[in-house]
């Protein structure tokens, strides 16, 4: 059977090399000496200024929103994992979605200002399966209308943008470290941040509000990621450019062979070193999508639909109609995308879609 997935798993002797660090310090959450390695490992790779580790991808989304969404209208994707919008309205603020670019995939930042009133307080933006959002057109309109800018980077552990690594923009840009992703400690996320005291509140946030053991500085829930977890992320961490590595040569075995007369895939943005995050496939029509569905089902080969559907469309939202992102939906496919797909497996999965 081959999923559109699978976890990447390092040897159990170098997870195991790191779980007993916590057990001879008896240590197992609370921010140990192990999500303090793992946290400074990123810093260091990716240049990053802030970081927060936290113990999943979600609730990232959720801190910056309680601080920042002030129970206002949030303008955001259409074209998302569940998450971004349920954690608007988890956080008493409303969705207010703005369609996508048919290409990019990403936020049409063309249309985000005709979106914005009175109760608008920030964007929340996702870049969806690792490639960027018009940035730079974000910061603008943010600036211009005195918005915050939170991004949804779930997917982009790994990417930079003009050289500088995904996270450093946005006031707020939060990433998943679920078991799926290319970087993961099994479940986790976390949340980053240029400025100094609004990253003094997300740290606080994320710990019941605490300063010191009985002193608060305000409130807070439990976001703490554990040490078993950050033992997970650093033994992935030393495999991380074997992984880019393999999931680059399957990105490049589908390019190369599949055909794209009647497909097309993303197109990823300029000025971009993308991640190999996802291969999507967008069909013609949703029948097409269908039909190459069932043959790759018919053979053990499980794609998903994702992102599907749009979100505008969810019963719990009840958003305006989002064209652009409902067509896409309905006719996107992501290819299965992981370290040990053989070139045999790539081969059937090609030749049943062609």
């Amino acid at each position: 059977m081959i999923n559109v997935t699978k976890t990447f798993l390092p040897t159990i002797e170098n997870y195991n090399a790191y779980i007993q660090r916590a057990w001879d310090a008896v240590w197992l959450t609370n921010r140990g000496e192990l999500t303090l390695e793992l946290e400074s490992k990123i810093k260091d790779k990716y240049n990053i200024n802030h970081i927060i580790i936290t113990n999943n991808g979600t609730i990232p989304i959720q801190i910056a929103l309680k601080l920042l969404g002030n129970k206002g209208e949030i303008i955001t994707t259409p074209f998302s994992y569940v998450a971004t919008t349920s954690a608007i309205i988890w956080e008493n603020c409303k969705p207010v979605f703005v369609d996508i670019h048919p290409e990019l995939l990403t936020i049409d930042e063309t249309k985000i200002e005709a979106a914005i009133t009175s109760k608008t307080t920030a964007i929340l933006a996702t870049h969806v399966f690792g490639n960027p959002c018009h940035i730079e057109a974000i910061e603008k309109i943010a600036k211009k209308h005195n918005l915050y800018v939170i991004y949804d980077a779930a997917h982009c552990f790994g990417v930079t943008y003009n050289g500088n690594s995904i996270f450093n923009y946005g006031d707020v840009s939060t990433c998943s470290f679920h078991a799926t992703k290319i970087f993961h400690s099994g479940e986790g996320g976390a949340m980053f941040c240029n400025d100094e005291k609004l990253f003094h509140k997300l740290y606080y946030s994320h710990n019941f509000g605490h300063n010191g053991p009985i002193d608060f500085h305000g409130l807070g829930i439990n976001a703490k990621i554990s040490e078993l977890q950050s033992a997970m992320g650093l033994a992935v961490f030393d495999n991380l450019e074997h992984i880019f590595d393999e999931r680059r040569k399957v990105v490049e075995f589908y390019l190369k062979n599949l055909n794209f007369d009647k497909v097309t895939t993303m197109k990823i943005r300029e000025k971009t070193e993308w991640n190999y995050s996802y291969f999507p496939l967008i069909f013609q029509s949703e029948e097409e999508l269908l039909s190459a569905q069932k043959r790759l089902n018919e053979a053990e080969i499980f794609p998903r639909r994702y992102f599907y559907p749009s979100l505008n469309t969810i019963d719990f939202v009840n958003g305006a109609s989002m064209p652009i992102s409902e067509s896409i939906a309905s006719r996107i496919l992501c290819l299965p995308l992981y370290v040990g797909l053989t070139e045999v497996e790539l081969k059937l999965i090609v030749n049943l879609i062609n």
